[in-house]
């Protein structure tokens, strides 16, 4: 570029307007993909399934909360006509704030789903002045009263700053100036916002008392977590609150994770007497975590599947860590991102018929891919000779044998689920559950190995074997009720032996009517042994009398029904046996089941410890600066002051000088400044250096490496050992 001017000048060029490409998702999921030539439509799968996950657990969260939700709109709308409603009149006073205390429970992460739900259908059906705070964002009176403000009214809301915050907080004098006007401007605002809605045209006769009532509709406040709020802040707003319930139509939704006692031990008797409240309890993470493995896992309409290691992997930080369904569906969702990323077969982890469709279409490459599969070598190695070198060299074959395969796998999994439902049905009734209480505990087992070669499974065969007959009848006819919802050449074949047994069960009623006449015959044939025991006889004869009696115990025949019930038991027993096989033993299982139980934990466990201490010993692999990088191992002396001071404490023992730390420090950092180091500054420590130095080891204490010792004032202890 070049300018010609009379005089001189300043002149701007402005660069050319070339955007950076932005990334799409699709971009991301190609990038570092492996089999990147079928990426396209892998990534649409896998897009597909994630968007099924995310509106099915939506729906299923909607669905599990219905009656709680329900109940608290219920309680809602009764507040709406102005508390004069004859049952909510009666709990209550008229200085009494009505207040709805939701219990949770502990899996937080999932609480702001329901609250989400909650606000959305109070706007929708019952009120829309609803406002929901947080602890976070309410640490004092003024900004609790500044965020409900906000809330309700969708304006900014400037806090006086006359008043200091600690008078705010006082629960001695609830009268101050700056809350009274907040929320007198509130009242102004409802005042004004009932009478817009209210207005009619005039002319017209004035609406009834009960229209009335509903155009005031009552303002809601929901704490979504009670415990982090601070209790003076919380006290002194229901005070305040409760001298203005004759003009402000106020209600309190407490969301409470661990117990409602939270409420009495936040709130002393003079101000929870203020509320009136009325208890809700919401549906246990763990059996919200039952219906979501039931929904996802245990089907065989939603293709991809877990490896028992992933599952256990999930399970266990969900009960050891946060019981959070949330993040559960999200190691899921990770899972399924990880399995179609790395694994270009996941082309055909999809409904039958476009697997069947993409078989077809498959590269040569992908066929060598199917080729160096475990289960297919497995496969291979079952067939005969001329069956191997077809499978191997011929690629049209081999297609049309996958296309054979993948029907297989489908069948499979249909089949695999009704069972394991039957199984667990007869087993969860057992005492000790042998099988586990929970489906996911059975399914966990079969995922492992052949479940019939389990202990424990011999044990419940064994226990189910001495049911009683009103007992067994029962469990076999939730059975038949589940055979009947799948519709399975295999699983209907089974119902109908199942349903003949049921019908032989029947007719032992009739039978057992017949055969009491015969009763006292067997029990003289039984008894005539231990009526020679009375006789007077010698020892020989005792011998010969109790071998009698012994083998008379032994050759007793069994009754029709133990006769039945042992074909029952076998019968389920031979079903386990056909269908519950582990997936492993399937052919092309790879296509489906995800298996890196490692990648999983790494990503949703992580360790952060381990993380650090990576990143300040190898700074160059989180900067990419290549004057960081070293191939010895040891850090740049141009490296950050954070990774310099942790590198030099490393050479330190339990105690560590600062005086000695901080010329360690400011030699290194000269040598990085490119100073002589014969010279006499070289090494010297000034003031910029001695801020730096001393924001480093601030970082490195936050970061728990080091603390402040107070046997020697001049030095700190080190908490670590080692490197990364």
């Amino acid at each position: 570029m070049s300018t010609s001017s009379v005089s001189k000048g300043c002149f701007v060029f402005k660069p050319s307007a070339k955007k950076k490409k932005q990334l799409s998702l699709e971009d991301h999921f190609t990038d570092g993909c492996e089999g990147a030539e079928n990426s396209e439509v892998r990534f649409k799968l896998c897009q597909l399934l994630w968007e099924q996950i995310k509106t099915d657990t939506e729906v299923l969260q909607d669905e599990l909360n219905r009656k709680v939700l329900d109940s608290l709109l219920d309680l809602t709308r009764k507040c709406s006509s102005t508390r004069q409603h004859s049952d909510w009149a009666s709990k209550m006073r008229a200085s009494e704030i009505p207040t709805a205390a939701l219990v949770l429970g502990v899996n937080v992460p999932d609480h702001d789903m329901t609250f989400h739900s909650l606000s959305e259908q109070l706007q929708q059906s019952v009120t829309p002045h609803v406002a929901s705070v947080q602890a976070k964002e309410c640490g004092t009176l003024k900004h609790l009263m500044k965020r409900v403000l906000e809330k309700l009214t969708g304006t900014d809301v400037a806090v006086e700053d006359e008043e200091e915050e600690e008078e705010a907080e006082q629960t001695s004098a609830p009268l101050h100036k700056g809350a009274h006007c907040s929320l007198g401007t509130l009242c102004d605002w409802y005042k004004t916002k009932t009478k817009k809605s209210s207005g009619g045209t005039p002319g017209k006769k004035r609406s009834s008392p009960i229209k009335d009532e509903q155009q005031q509709p009552p303002v809601v406040i929901i704490f979504k977590d009670l415990e982090a709020f601070n209790p003076r802040v919380l006290q002194t707003f229901i005070l305040i609150c409760s001298l203005y319930i004759e003009r402000l139509p106020l209600m309190f939704i407490f969301g409470i994770a661990t117990s409602p006692s939270t409420i009495q031990h936040m709130l002393p008797h003079s101000v929870s007497s203020l509320l009136c409240i009325e208890l809700f309890q919401s549906l246990s993470c763990t059996q919200h975590l039952a219906t979501v493995i039931d929904k996802f896992i245990l089907t065989h309409q939603f293709p991809f599947k877990l490896n028992g290691k992933v599952m256990q992997v999930l399970i266990s930080i969900f009960l050891y860590h946060d019981f959070s369904v949330r993040n559960f569906i999200k190691g899921v969702q990770l899972a399924l991102l990880e399995h179609f990323h790395s694994q270009p077969l996941s082309v055909l982890c999809c409904k039958k018929k476009e697997a069947l469709l993409n078989v077809t279409q498959l590269s040569v490459r992908d066929l060598e891919r199917i080729r160096q599969l475990p289960s297919f070598k497995r496969y291979v190695e079952r067939q005969e000779t001329e069956e191997q070198v077809l499978l191997l060299k011929e690629d049209g074959y081999l297609k049309d044998v996958c296309q054979r395969l993948i029907k297989d796998l489908h069948k499979y999994h249909k089949n695999y689920y009704p069972v394991l439902r039957c199984l667990h049905t007869l087993a969860s009734s057992l005492p000790r559950y042998p099988l586990g209480k929970q489906i996911r505990e059975l399914h966990l087992i079969c995922l492992e190995k052949n479940v019939w070669e389990n202990e424990d499974y011999q044990s419940a065969m064994k226990l189910l074997k001495m049911l009683a007959k009103e007992e067994l009848v029962m469990l076999l006819q939730r059975c038949a009720e589940i055979l009947q919802q799948v519709k399975s050449e295999k699983m209907k074949n089974a119902l109908i032996q199942l349903e003949e047994l049921l019908a032989k069960f029947k007719q032992l009623d009739t039978a057992a009517a017949a055969a009491v006449e015969s009763v006292p015959d067997v029990e003289e044939s039984f008894t005539s042994p231990v009526k020679n025991l009375q006789k007077k006889t010698d020892l020989f004869q005792l011998q010969k009398t109790l071998l009698e009696l012994n083998e008379s115990r032994r050759s007793k025949k069994l009754s029709p029904f133990e006769v039945l019930r042992n074909e029952a038991i076998d019968f389920i027993d031979g079903l386990v046996k056909s269908h519950l096989s582990p997936p492993e033993s399937q052919t092309l299982n790879e296509v489906c089941y995800y298996s890196s139980s490692a990648t999983v934990r790494r990503h949703l466990n992580a360790t952060p410890r381990t993380s650090i201490q990576a990143a300040l010993n190898t700074p160059y692999y989180y900067i990419q600066n290549d004057n960081l990088k070293t191939e010895d191992g040891s850090v740049s002396n141009a490296a950050p002051d954070i990774c310099i001071a942790y590198k030099l404490h490393l050479e330190c023992g339990r105690l560590i000088n600062l005086f000695d730390w901080l010329e360690a420090y400011a030699t290194v950092v000269s040598g990085a400044e490119g100073n002589d180091p014969d010279s006499e500054d070289f090494g010297k420590v000034d003031q910029v250096k001695h801020a730096r130095f001393i924001q480093a080891v601030s970082e490195l204490e936050f970061l728990g490496f080091i603390k402040s010792t107070k046997q020697k004032t001049d030095h700190v202890a080190r908490l670590t050992w080692g490197g990364c």
